[in-house]
């Protein structure tokens, strides 16, 4: 949600802001709306100040005996209250109008964010690790995996397109990433664990942008209720509404859990093999901090993110990116990338954003500065992101520690969380 006050003081820098999201021009609008909405609110207020003198002055009137002028005050109290519920509509709707338009804008990008109509014009940033040189050629997860025991039959038989189901050792590799990065996230990067509800409301899913622009990607319950597409709804709302205590920043916090996409705008996209399901599972990571640090959080949000990929020794690139491939949320946003040598690309394995103020005005959240007497309040900045993807990680390690044999190498990483497992192999 965007501050009507920033619209009123620089319209120009406002749609200069959208336009660099591909949006149309809003701040005139918006404004006109804005305007009108004072204007009643002023008349509404003049008229419930007379409405209260007159009310008053009723009974003045009546202790001096002048009935005639009381009557007179008395018609005009009754006139009030007839009007005002107008004016209370009418200021209503004027502000549900101007509020529906300001939450279907994006976020403006941060200044050092590149312009771009789309992924190409993303800005690659850093890479870190050795692609390995194979003796073979190697192959791509959707083959390598089926007879490790990655199901995509059986997932659709089930359940149908964009379901997989794991069985065996490769189900125990899953499990075994996600405690892994959990654990990692904890006890390296303070994060403090959280098991979050899957199904939120949908004030939830409007606090962090879902709603009501994207609701054709989210899964819904027959009670009205919203499956997560990610934890970082029901992470960044775990404070929504809420006047925190500076002492209180920063808030870290981090879950493990399945996560649910329709994938609406994905037709055609990865629909082969185990990149792009409905059901899948992510540690998420969230952070929830003063304005002044959130720049420096997005920066610790991605190492401890970039740590999981280092950790696993898989090779990776941070990419920049442009104003046209962002987030709905954010202002500025870093995608890591992994190597996936059997598709012989760099793939999305996380996504870390700072939304700036964005989400924590849709959330009304904000915190009390030490210093200002307990009286001034100010919104808090929010940064989400993927500290990782569990399947998308599953299947570049498939990919990176293939053997020749059909067979996987378990990462040295992993050992603890594999039973003294090495390596995966067919499964009978």
């Amino acid at each position: 949600m965007h501050d009507i006050r920033v619209i009123r003081d620089a319209p120009d820098a406002f749609d200069a802001g959208l336009a660099r999201r591909g949006a149309e021009p809003a701040a005139a609008a918006i404004l006109d709306l804005d305007s009108r909405r004072r204007a009643v609110a002023t008349r509404m207020q003049e008229a419930q100040g007379r409405r209260n003198e007159a009310s008053k002055a009723i009974g003045q009137a009546m202790a001096k005996g002048e009935t005639t002028l009381a009557e007179t005050l008395k018609a005009e109290v009754a006139e009030l209250k007839q009007t005002l519920p107008a004016f209370e509509e009418d200021d209503r709707q004027l502000s549900a109008d101007m509020n529906d338009r300001l939450a279907a804008l994006p976020n403006a990008p941060a200044d050092d964010v590149p312009d771009g109509a789309d992924e190409s014009a993303n800005l690659e940033q850093a890479r870190w690790g050795d692609r390995r040189e194979f003796s073979f050629t190697p192959r791509e997860h959707a083959d390598l995996g089926p007879p490790l025991g990655l199901d995509f039959e059986t997932g659709a038989k089930i359940s149908g397109a964009r379901f997989t189901f794991l069985r065996g050792p490769i189900a125990r590799l899953h499990r075994a990433l996600g405690q892994f990065m959990l654990d990692m996230q904890v006890t390296q990067n303070g994060f403090t664990e959280c098991a979050p509800p899957l199904l939120v409301r949908d004030e939830a899913a409007f606090g962090t942008g879902q709603l009501p622009k994207f609701s054709e990607d989210l899964f819904q319950t027959t009670d009205g209720r919203w499956l997560i597409p990610t934890a970082e709804v029901s992470l960044t709302n775990a404070v929504q509404g809420e006047i925190l205590d500076e002492s209180a920043l920063p808030i870290r916090l981090t879950a493990l859990t399945q996560c649910f996409r329709s994938e609406a705008g994905a037709a055609g996209r990865d629909t082969r093999g185990f990149i792009r399901q409905h059901q899948f599972e992510k540690v998420e990571l969230v952070s929830i901090v003063r304005p002044e640090d959130s720049e420096a959080e997005h920066e610790r949000m991605t190492a401890a993110a970039e740590g999981v990929l280092k950790a696993l020794c898989l090779p990776y690139r941070r990419m920049l990116l442009c104003t046209g491939d962002m987030g709905f949320t954010a202002r500025k946003t870093y995608d890591l990338e992994v190597w996936l040598p059997g598709q012989d690309a760099y793939r999305e394995i996380s996504s870390i954003s700072n939304t700036g103020d964005f989400q924590a005005r849709r959330m009304n959240t904000r915190y009390r500065p030490a210093g200002e007497g307990g009286k001034k309040t100010a919104f808090v900045h929010t940064l989400n992101g993927s500290g990782l993807a569990v399947g998308r990680t599953l299947v570049a390690v498939l990919e990176n520690y293939q053997q020749e044999d059909g067979s996987v190498a378990v990462p040295d990483a992993l050992a603890l969380y594999m039973g003294g497992m090495t390596k995966l192999e067919a499964i009978g």
